[in-house]
């Protein structure tokens, strides 16, 4: 069954069918597809240009922090992957990582080491756009050396230093700078595995000092006590490796959010603090930063980042800003609703791409996508358009049936269609939590994460003040 071309869909360039499948699959998954964005990118043009303001910032040398704030399915993921594609091309590198239990930006049971690993693990270049890149970025930085020894005439390990001479004057940069040192060294001889362990002390894969010691000669690690200085030292190195700065993503903040830990809360948002303060006031240079999050994380007074009065003040948005008016200046950047139209483009994108970019290949026709538009207005209201996710999944399961069973006409099982109304599972723990078992409930008149834990014939623990560690006991209402 094939359809007219649409009008609106440009057809100059056919899509390789391995980027076609890895974009339809990755839809109907209800996930973002790691490359292709550009092919169904659509409305958003204000919150774009905004973040690509701050790439230029982070590229001369400045700093930069946004909080994209979105509805559940709305597109946040997207957005952030989106922005990260434009500063591979504009020479920065970007780590990205969703925040989990596992994985946060404070706390003292290895859980910000977690988090810095996997950002690194996932460091991107636009040679190497799909992660890996830590390797790549370091052997550029001792092959740039060794370049300006050749024209120099100066030893390699004397513009070597002189280069890392730059780390030392931040916190952590004597150590950081030893290891590119034993990088070289290991380049320099042929040692393969000094190589490996200083790519490893890098991305945090030390647990302990002692096997750091054993391996590169240094006495402090990558843990959680420096996990933003050392955020900044890469900054700054992936500058001396040629680069024009470094960009962090940091997705699904809404675990922050259900932290049932108030102190572990608190502590994590006092590390947002600091990093929104540095971005703020110009204190780091070359970096920037992006915190995807929904509106329940930024503005709940009693979880979010309002409940920390030093972040509300920060983050308040303008309230000019209203009526149309907007303001995208300020940290807090809220993704505008896509709208009927904007939808429709993307529809027609989708079918564009799932035909490979072939016109002659299309399956619907303009009238199919305006009764597929109708059908989910009138199955779940207007949402349909404001949280795209389920609207996406069901256009694409569409197509897929119809590319396979090419004797069945579109209006024949368009209104079968199912299409469900997006929901929010983030808020699905702060409401209908499971009741604790009976021996550890918290008794009436508690503070919310006070549980009493006590011996028989003991006095009963006190449930305040915390204790530093009781930040790694905290626990998830699920």
């Amino acid at each position: 069954m094939t359809a007219t071309p649409s009008s609106s869909t440009s057809a100059t360039d056919r899509i390789r069918p391995r980027d076609r499948d890895a974009i339809v699959n990755s839809l109907r998954a209800g996930v973002v597809p790691r490359a292709g964005q550009q092919h169904i990118q659509v409305g958003r043009v204000n919150e774009l240009n905004a973040l690509l303001n701050d790439i230029d910032r982070i590229v001369d040398d400045g700093s930069a922090a946004r909080f994209v704030i979105g509805e559940y399915g709305s597109g946040k993921t997207f957005f952030l992957n989106l922005v990260r594609s434009v500063a591979l091309q504009k020479k920065l590198v970007t780590v990205h990582a969703d925040l989990s239990p596992d994985r946060r930006l404070h706390a003292t049971g290895g859980q910000a080491r977690s988090l810095y690993s996997e950002l690194m693990r996932n460091m991107s270049t636009r040679a190497k756009p799909d992660g890996g890149a830590m390797g790549s970025v370091v052997e550029r930085f001792v092959t740039t050396a060794l370049a300006e020894s050749r024209e120099s005439g100066v030893p390699p390990e004397a513009v070597i230093r002189a280069g890392l001479n730059q780390l030392t004057e931040l916190t952590g940069g004597y150590d950081f700078a030893e290891v590119i040192s034993k990088y070289w060294q290991g380049h320099d001889t042929g040692d393969e595995q000094l190589k490996s362990d200083a790519v490893r002390w890098l991305r945090g894969e030390f647990s302990t000092r002692t096997d750091a010691r054993t391996a590169l000669g240094v006495r402090t690690i990558i843990d959680d006590a420096n996990f933003y200085d050392q955020l900044k030292l890469m900054a700054r190195f992936v500058r001396l490796a040629g680069f024009d700065g470094l960009l962090v993503c940091l997705d699904e903040m809404v675990n922050l959010y259900k932290l049932a830990n108030s102190q572990a809360r608190t502590s994590n948002y006092e590390q947002i603090l600091r990093i929104l303060n540095d971005a703020l006031q110009g204190s780091a240079a070359g970096v920037g930063f992006i915190f995807g999050g929904t509106p329940d994380f930024l503005t709940d007074s009693r979880r979010g980042l309002y409940s920390y009065t030093a972040l509300q003040s920060r983050l308040t948005e303008n309230t000019f800003a209203t009526g149309g008016r907007v303001d995208m200046s300020g940290p807090v950047i809220r993704l505008a609703a896509l709208t009927p139209e904007d939808l429709y483009v993307l529809l027609t994108k989708l079918v564009h791409v799932h035909a490979a970019g072939d016109p002659e290949a299309y399956l619907l026709p303009d009238e199919a996508l305006e009764a597929f538009m109708t059908h989910c207005a009138s199955k779940i209201g207007e949402a349909y358009f404001r949280t795209p996710r389920n609207t996406i999944r069901s256009f694409l399961d569409l197509l897929a049936v119809l590319e396979q069973n090419p004797e069945q006409q579109w209006d024949q099982i368009i209104d079968a269609v199912p299409v469900h109304r997006e929901s929010n599972p983030d808020l699905e723990p702060l409401e209908d939590a499971a009741p604790a078992p009976e021996t550890d409930r918290a008794k009436p008149g508690m503070p919310e994460m006070g549980v009493q834990i006590g011996i028989a014939g003991s006095t009963p623990l006190a449930p305040e003040p915390v204790s530093k560690d009781d930040d790694e006991l905290h626990s998830f209402r699920l």
